[in-house]
């Protein structure tokens, strides 16, 4: 009888082990529901510069490949090209051609059509094609060209008359602008067929209804508001968040006026509570931050104080008043944007300056810019040049040379950086093999579904 015993506990262990690979196995098929809030009216990827632009990145990721791509610690990795090499100089680069690419409708991908996507991209760059490589010549030392040619601006298109084509995982199958987009996977994809059939994207979703949709099983994959982080933590969702991957910061619209000037800013700057900000209103969706890049990717933020000082702000005010309030710009279409605006007035009141928040045009405006590479000399160049302010030199891509270049723009006395904040992604159980960078980009090709997850 103990011989029976044992025989039936071993088979029922190698039937649930069987269970439990079957599971995990990577299956292919089924349809994958996507919402997100971007709604753009073209699928070009040289016009990503929106308001919501980490959703009309992973967009670009699914139709268009890049000669280069970045890790997760901002190291440039082959995609359509296969290596790269630099003169000395660093202004002329030459990268060669991964072999076997095609587009959807099956011509391949040539240097001629690299070289022309790079050019409508970068219309101040001299692109050359040779036969099996592209050559890319600046005017100034590039050491970071491989990473910024990662940027999804800098993804490879070809032009017909209009009609755009990319050589990325999926090809579209519908497409109604800003509404929705429907995506096939790919056959024939350089980098291997996707496992999922087909994709689904509803665009133009709000935080809430991309919730409800996800909770009523129409979706597997939303996007979630940095604010939301903790609530849908909470409620058992699987929320899968980045690194602080969004600038918070106040921008002047003016240059420094005066000595005194400075001084009215410098005092702003100190009496703003960051920490409230960030646990009160935004649920602590993100990091209290006195500085442009965040710590996690230079390792230096901590050095700019964050603490509210009162006593600084006032001193930096002794003899000087205040002739008109500052006008301070919000965007009303960010549901937190209002509520953040006021409480930084109160701050500033505290210390004897006076804002009046404001849905118009203003002195200073309250924004959100993404940092749009994991390549800190990279991401500190893109940053600077969304807020309006003058880019670092460029120089080498050590990290010693990160440091002098950032602390420069914030001497600039433009802009005030108030906060980091994650972006994230909500999917079920039922979705496999989920992976997200550290900026959040969406691994799509290679996570599966389980039997019946599709049917919303």
């Amino acid at each position: 009888m103990r011989h029976i015993v044992s025989l039936f506990i071993a088979a029922s262990s190698l039937l649930m082990t069987a269970n439990s690979l079957a599971a995990t196995r990577p299956r292919y098929g089924g349809t994958l529901h996507v919402t997100m809030r971007a709604a753009p009216p073209s699928l070009d990827p040289v016009g990503l510069d929106s308001a919501d632009w980490f959703g009309a990145r992973n967009l670009s990721r699914l139709l268009f490949d890049t000669l280069v791509t970045l890790d997760n610690n901002g190291r440039p990795q082959p995609a359509l090209a296969a290596s790269w090499q630099s003169e000395p100089s660093g202004q002329r680069w030459q990268f060669s051609l991964r072999h076997g690419v095609t587009f959807p409708d099956g011509r391949a991908l040539t240097s001629d059509t690299i070289a022309a996507s790079l050019r409508a991209a970068n219309p101040t760059w001299k692109v050359l094609s040779e036969t099996e490589s592209v050559i890319i010549e600046r005017e100034a030392p590039t050491p970071d060209l491989p990473a910024e040619l990662a940027l999804p601006r800098n993804s490879i298109v070809r032009r017909d008359a209009g009609k755009l084509s990319g050589t990325g995982p999926f090809a579209p199958t519908q497409w109604d602008p800003g509404k929705k987009l429907v995506l096939s996977a790919r056959e024939d994809y350089w980098g291997g067929r996707a496992f999922v059939d087909t994709v689904e994207i509803e665009l133009g979703k709000s935080f809430r209804d991309q919730s409800i949709a996800l909770d009523l099983g129409k979706a597997q994959l939303i996007e979630v508001a940095p604010e939301q982080l903790h609530r849908a933590s909470a409620e058992n969702n699987r929320i899968e968040p980045s690194e602080p991957v969004e600038l918070m910061a106040l921008v002047f619209s003016r240059d420094l006026q005066s000595v005194d000037d400075g001084h009215f800013r410098e005092a702003l700057a100190l009496a703003i509570d960051r920490t409230a900000l960030n646990t009160v209103v935004l649920q602590k969706g993100g990091e209290a931050s006195a500085a442009l890049l965040p710590n996690w990717m230079t390792g230096y933020a901590f050095v700019f104080p964050t603490t509210v000082d009162l006593p600084g702000a006032r001193q930096n005010l002794t003899g000087l008043r205040q002739t008109a309030p500052w006008t301070l710009g919000y965007d009303p279409s960010d549901p937190s944007a209002r509520v953040l605006a006021e409480r930084i007035a109160l701050n500033a009141r505290d210390a004897g300056l006076s804002l009046q928040p404001t849905a118009g045009p203003a002195d200073l405006r309250l924004v959100r810019v993404p940092l749009v590479s994991l390549n800190a000399h990279v991401a500190l160049a893109e940053l600077a040049k969304s807020l309006g302010i003058p880019s670092p030199k460029p120089g080498s891509s050590v990290p010693g040379d990160l440091y002098p270049a950032e602390n420069g723009l914030l001497r600039l006395r433009r802009v005030i950086p108030l906060l980091h904040l994650r972006t994230a992604a909500g999917v079920p159980s039922a979705v496999r093999n989920w992976r997200a960078s550290r900026d959040e980009s969406w691994d799509l090709p290679n996570l599966w579904l389980a039997p019946g997850a599709d049917k919303p």
